[in-house]
């Protein structure tokens, strides 16, 4: 079934969060750059588009310096569907570039202690904080997520991110074992890994993007960075942070770019040591296998197909609410939301009356209005994917009782050519259907009655992902034992999207290879010797 889900995901190449980069194809190269001209994000040339003073343009940053392009690729407004940015439209020789600027700032990088690099990366929370209107609006101008959203969530947890890894990085603890029969020590020390790729998706980018680069820096690796051409504008801001930071040149460098090139670049480059890798399936599977001839270490937070377990005694109006959020969060475009519900059969008229009329409620519209709930989905492309399982669903016998294709949210003139969907709610689909096994990441939840837990076990892993799933119930025993028979990488009960940093995060099965967080994170980003010492 691994393999089924793998081939399921490239049923469209937008599938999940494709444009976050690796490698959809492996062969990389002109001929790709080619093709690519003619998708959403057409490639350009400067004197072709249009003038300086009326678009944003997004420059590389290597080695401490930013680079403009002779090539750029066109980024549109989600909520207008009007270009009003421009990305370089980088190739391998970019990439080989900051490779090589990166190996050498990992000579003097590597060997300052934890308690330096930590300083900058206090340093750098600070300026992200000081900027949080300026990020928060072009977060939202970028993805298409509220603008409330991305000052409340995105960004803070950005920053949250430099200043919790600052803080844990040194109060890391290391291992020594005397040995009894004789005088010799036996420790560890550890050291960073080297150059790191990083590839990030377009969802939560500042979020995401942080979360492993703050990791990579404090353990003293520097990094190559791919975010998706769909949304680069905030790291170039971040690029901007560092300088001001005064963060060495070629500790951390950004390349843009498509991910068919720009990603298997990065993947393929000898002198990358590790990959961490946030994206769809298909995506992270191609990473894994171009990278097993060089060993590389591998993190892969890929795709997911969540679901949610209502019990017959759950607290119905926090579990309504909270599960809203669950659905509909972002627009539905985070990993972690649930696209799947399974309600015990004895309140699932009750469940399902009370959450369709929470979802009707919800408001779409433009992102920066502060009384919208959900915003515009990141493309146009990706819309119509949603849209097509939406259609797969009313073909495999599934009723819509909310939003779908016939529903069109009321938008302002400016707004229009958006790329705006009203939240879904599906129900009648058997266990089968595309649209309960494959992620659509969107505002489309399907709804389903169970009678036991044996059978909602059985349905919950009955999917090819592992990533996370919720329960809900009075019954603390209950939820307990139910935990551990779901295959996912966190279980969330009488909750939702309650992270911490220390814990582990990552997926099952499809879903991921390796976790992130603190103690992961370090495991990760670092290498492991053990010493012996004779000292007799």
């Amino acid at each position: 079934r691994s393999g089924d889900c793998a081939a399921r995901d490239t049923n469209h190449e937008t599938s999940r969060r494709s444009s976050s980069g690796g490698s959809g194809n492996t062969s990389g190269g002109s001929g790709d750059e080619r093709r690519l001209r003619h998708r959403r994000l057409r490639a350009v040339r400067h004197t072709t588009m249009m003038k300086p003073d009326e678009m944003l343009t997004v420059e590389n940053f290597i080695n401490g310096k930013f680079e403009a392009h002779s090539e750029t690729i066109e980024n549109v407004d989600p909520s207008t569907g009007q270009v009003y940015s421009r990305i370089p439209n980088s190739g391998s020789r970019e990439v080989d570039k900051a490779v090589q600027a990166a190996t050498q700032a990992f000579i003097t990088w590597s060997v300052k202690s934890p308690a330096e690099r930590s300083k900058f990366l206090i340093r750098i929370a600070d300026l992200i904080e000081s900027r949080m209107d300026e990020f928060s609006q072009a977060e939202s101008r970028d993805q298409g997520k509220p603008v409330w959203l991305a000052r409340t969530v995105d960004i803070p947890r950005a920053v949250h991110n430099f200043r919790h890894f600052a803080t844990t990085a040194q109060c890391d603890r290391e291992m020594a074992i005397p040995q009894q029969t004789s005088n010799v020590l036996h420790y560890t020390v550890r050291s960073p890994v080297g150059v790191v790729a990083v590839i990030t998706p377009w969802n939560l980018p500042l979020y995401l993007l942080t979360f492993k680069l703050a990791p990579a820096m404090v353990y003293g690796n520097t990094v190559v960075a791919k975010p998706s051409e769909l949304t680069s504008v905030t790291a170039w801001l971040l690029a901007k942070v560092f300088v001001d930071a005064g963060l060495p040149p070629g500790v951390v460098n950004f390349v843009f770019g498509f991910g068919q090139i720009v990603g298997d670049a990065m993947v393929r480059h000898p002198h990358t040591k590790a990959i961490s890798f946030t994206g769809s399936t298909k995506t992270g599977t191609t990473i894994a296998q171009m990278s097993a001839p060089y060993a590389k270490k591998l993190s892969l937070e890929m795709g997911g197909k969540n679901a949610a377990v209502v019990f017959e005694d759950a607290d119905l109006k926090k579990c309504v609410a909270t599960l809203i959020k669950a659905s509909f969060l972002n627009q539905g475009e985070i990993c972690l939301c649930t696209s799947r519900i399974f309600i015990h059969k004895k309140i699932y008229q009750k469940f399902t009356d009370a959450f369709v009329q929470e979802a009707k409620k919800l408001k779409v519209g433009p992102p920066q209005s502060e009384s919208v709930f959900m915003g515009a989905l990141v493309s146009k492309e990706h819309l119509e994917k949603v849209k097509f399982y939406i259609k797969l669903a009313m073909e495999d016998g599934g009723k819509v009782l909310c939003g779908g294709l016939r529903e069109e949210p009321e938008l302002p003139k400016e707004n229009k050519s958006g790329y705006f969907l009203l939240p879904t709610v599906i129900v009648d689909l058997p266990q089968t259907s595309r649209c309960m096994q494959e992620e659509i990441f969107g505002p489309v939840t399907c709804l389903a009655p169970f009678e036991s837990e044996l059978e909602v076990v059985e349905k919950v892993n009955g999917v090819c992902y592992g990533l996370c799933a919720s329960i809900w119930s009075k019954d603390v025993s209950r939820i307990h034992k139910l935990a551990q028979r779901l295959e996912v990488g966190t279980v969330w009960c009488n909750c939702w999207m309650v992270r911490h940093l220390h814990m582990p995060f990552g997926g099952m099965k499809m879903s991921g290879l390796g976790r992130e967080g603190t103690d992961a994170s370090k495991e990760f980003y670092t290498e492991v010797k053990s010493i012996c010492l004779d000292y007799s």
